[in-house]
């Protein structure tokens, strides 16, 4: 590890906050734009659900100074997890939920005993498209908070925090200038950080439980070039989608990047 964590070379990154009830909690700093500058650490993290957050999580989440959380979690995910925060300086909690679409879908294949992985992905290419569209203005109020500099550090996160989470960190990083390959990885970096604390029901098929507890790269590469083709260039996508004009942007950047 190198002595100064804030120069950490891309084969380290991204940078996890080490906790026990939380395995997918990480910084976005560090990524190089295509300008060569770099994501600041300490600024934006995103997460799986706090729900599990031991005590000893609790006092490194405090040393993270984390003011705002944006919680994308549905009203009745909120309800059955709500998340465990210190009680002293706790941040200030922003839902801005999104409905999960695969849920009920999937207990009617498993009801049937007909679910397949392929069924599965199907499922979500509909819940990624819905993220770039439909439910893109939670997206924008997400910038809207990133935009004011005494909500930062802002943490945003969903239940896995890898799908609702992982378009709004890919969108994030588009936004700061990241190249697509390395937008690509932190999304798939999931893969090998969360320990999918999810529970499944013991009779899930195999291909089922994998093809719903991992990333993959065809539905975050879709939705991305969804949310592109729908406003026709990367500068109206900022613009009109997530409220990011050229002044707005020039701001973010200067608060993010270094």
């Amino acid at each position: 590890m190198p002595k100064d964590p804030t120069s950490l070379p891309d084969a380290l990154l991204p940078r996890v906050v080490m906790l026990e009830g939380c395995s997918n909690l990480r910084d976005l700093g560090g990524y190089r734009t295509a300008d060569g500058r770099r994501v600041r650490f300490g600024r934006v993290f995103r997460s799986a659900s706090l729900a599990g957050l031991t005590e000893a999580d609790l006092v490194a989440f405090t040393a993270t100074g984390i003011r705002t959380i944006c919680d994308f979690r549905g009203e009745r995910e909120a309800l059955r997890a709500p998340s465990r925060l210190p009680a002293v300086g706790s941040p200030e909690v922003v839902r801005l939920p999104i409905e999960p679409r695969v849920g009920a879908s999937l207990r009617d294949l498993l009801a049937r005993e007909e679910a397949t992985g392929e069924d599965v992905h199907d499922l979500l290419r509909t819940a990624y498209a819905a993220y770039a569209t439909d439910h893109l203005p939670r997206y924008r109020a997400m910038f809207e908070l990133l935009l004011q500099e005494e909500r930062l550090p802002l943490l945003f996160h969903c239940s896995a925090g890898k799908d609702r989470t992982g378009f709004g960190a890919a969108l994030l990083l588009t936004a700061l200038g990241v190249p697509r390959e390395t937008v690509i990885a932190d999304y798939l970096a999931t893969n090998r950080i969360w320990k999918r604390e999810h529970a499944l029901p013991p009779n899930t098929p195999t291909d089922v439980r994998d093809t719903l507890l991992s990333a993959h790269q065809p539905l975050i590469e879709a939705a991305l070039d969804l949310a592109l083709s729908r406003h026709g260039s990367l500068e109206a996508l900022l613009e009109q989608g997530l409220g990011l004009d050229a002044a707005r942007l020039v701001r973010l950047r200067a608060a993010l990047l270094e």
